[in-house]
C-alpha cells in the first residue's frame, strides 16, 4: 500500500480591529402597532410606580421613631417571655414538688396564691401574647386549673393537686403551641 502525505496550506487573513475595517451595521428599527400598544402602557405604568416608591422613603426622624418603637415592642415582648419562663420554672418546681408527694415545698413555690407578682405578671403576659378566640379561651382554663392546683395545694391533698397540675400543665402546653411561643420557653 502506499500512502500520500496531504498537504494542506491554510491562509488567515488578520483583522485589527473591525470598527476600522467595516462599516457598522446596525438592524432597522421597525416600529409596529403591536410594539407600540404594548411599550406606552408599559412606559405610564412604570412612571406611576416610581412615584409610589419615592413616597415610600421616610424622612430620618420618622425612621428614627419608628425604630424606637420596634425596640419598646421588642423588649415588652421580651419581657412577656422572661414572664412565661418565670411560670414554665415554677411549674417544673412544683411538679418535682407534687411528684414527691412534698406539698410544703409546692405552697412555697406557689407563695401567698393566685396574687402574687409571678401569677400576676403571667397572666398580663399570657393576656397580651393571645390574639386569637381560641388562645384566650385556653388562657382561661390555664387561669382556671392553676386556680385549682393552688387551692389544692393549700388544702394539702396530693391527689387534686396531681390532678390540678396536669391539667394546668396541658392548657399551657396548648397555648404556647397555638401561639408558637414552645420552641422559644426552655424547659417546657
Amino acid at each position: 500500500m502506499f500512502t500520500t502525505p496531504i498537504m494542506c496550506s491554510v491562509k488567515r487573513q488578520l483583522t485589527l480591529c473591525k470598527a476600522v475595517s467595516q462599516p457598522a451595521i446596525h438592524p432597522p428599527i421597525i416600529l409596529t402597532k403591536r410594539g407600540l400598544s404594548i411599550s406606552f402602557p408599559t412606559t405610564f405604568s412604570l412612571s406611576l410606580a416610581g412615584e409610589d416608591a419615592n413616597a415610600a422613603i421616610l424622612d430620618a426622624d420618622d425612621d428614627e421613631e419608628l425604630l424606637e418603637k420596634v425596640k419598646r415592642d421588642r423588649k415588652k415582648r421580651l419581657e412577656r417571655q422572661g414572664y412565661l419562663q418565670d411560670l414554665v420554672y415554677k411549674l417544673s418546681e412544683v411538679g418535682k414538688a407534687i411528684e414527691n408527694n412534698d406539698l410544703a415545698t409546692a405552697a412555697s413555690v406557689f407563695g401567698s396564691g393566685t396574687d402574687t407578682d409571678w401569677v400576676q405578671n403571667a397572666n398580663v403576659a399570657l393576656d397580651k401574647l393571645s390574639a386569637s378566640p381560641e388562645e384566650k379561651t385556653v388562657v382561661d382554663t390555664f387561669n382556671s386549673s392553676l386556680a385549682s392546683l393552688i387551692s389544692s395545694v393549700a388544702a394539702n391533698d396530693v391527689e387534686s393537686s396531681k390532678l390540678a397540675f396536669v391539667s394546668s400543665a396541658s392548657a399551657f402546653e396548648e397555648w404556647s403551641s397555638l401561639t408558637g411561643l414552645a420552641v422559644q420557653l426552655k424547659g417546657f
